[in-house]
């Protein structure tokens, strides 16, 4: 098991590199992530790979450990009723919204290896032909070069596809190929992929229409959450939608949204 002073190490590098706080307890987690970075780097233990990182010479080795500690659980149509409530509520708002300018803008932040950019544009283009002739923007980030690289191959395997995917789509948009299913490049085609630290200053971009935010606010402490919700707020054009995790919320950290209740799926929206 990791010595105690070696994990308070790692919880410092990840907390400040990339925000994530690593609560007490979690020795279990870091030996078991950061083994096989040790191996590849052809250290002996994890016990080496942090003497290796307390040198500092490295910066490879230092952004492979963060890459390794970054959590990447997700899965096509995760939950399922955000995406109800995006096909019946959401988008239908957003498209008459903007009729006139013919164009449609979202965020999905944390995306992890690519189910969730992926879902929302498996909706658009089952259930809104309408936007064949508009131009869709699904911009899709994450701190992982990993996952990123994952994702943009459009490569899943039988249980990744096996994980919320519905077989009707899995038949109509995916090929497959050996062992794994890629998808359709008129899907991949809708979603670019590009790394950001969402816990970094970010660089100016432009507005969105909606904005996911699932399940990432849990691993930051307060001060960064307010951040990255007034971050959010300022890229989101008028009447524009955050969503954010089941468990997750704005109350008590951003007083500057008001929850709006969809389909039984909590949506937030900065305060005019």
């Amino acid at each position: 098991m990791l010595a105690a002073h070696d994990f308070d190490f790692i919880c410092r590098l990840v907390r400040e590199r990339a925000a994530i706080v690593l609560e007490p307890g979690k020795e279990y987690l870091a030996q078991s992530r950061l083994e096989p970075v040790a191996k590849e780097a052809g250290l002996g233990s994890v016990t080496e790979l942090v003497a290796a990182l307390r040198t500092g010479t490295s910066r490879g080795l230092h952004d492979k450990v963060i890459d390794a500690m970054t959590t990447n659980e997700t899965s096509f149509f995760r939950d399922n009723h955000p995406y109800e409530s995006l096909r019946k509520s959401i988008l239908p708002e957003i498209i008459e919204r903007n009729a006139s300018r013919r164009s449609l803008d979202i965020w999905c932040c944390a995306s992890s290896t690519g189910q969730e950019p992926y879902s929302v544009a498996l909706t658009i283009k089952e259930h809104f032909p309408e936007l064949s002739t508009w131009r869709v923007n699904i911009r899709a980030t994450d701190i992982s070069p990993s996952a990123l690289d994952k994702a943009r191959s459009g490569r899943f395997s039988q249980l990744e596809v096996n994980r919320g995917l519905p077989v009707t789509l899995l038949v109509k948009w995916f090929t497959r190929q050996g062992a794994f299913w890629e998808i359709d490049p008129s899907i991949r085609s809708l979603v670019s992929f590009e790394l950001q630290n969402l816990a970094a200053p970010w660089m100016a971009t432009m507005p969105y229409d909606l904005v996911l935010l699932r399940n990432v606010l849990i691993y930051f402490d307060l001060e960064t959450k307010r951040q990255i919700l007034g971050q959010v707020r300022k890229v989101l054009r008028p009447g524009g939608y955050l969503l954010l995790g089941g468990s997750e919320t704005t109350l008590a950290i951003d007083n500057n949204y008001e929850r709006v209740t969809m389909d039984r799926t909590g949506w937030h929206r900065p305060i005019k």
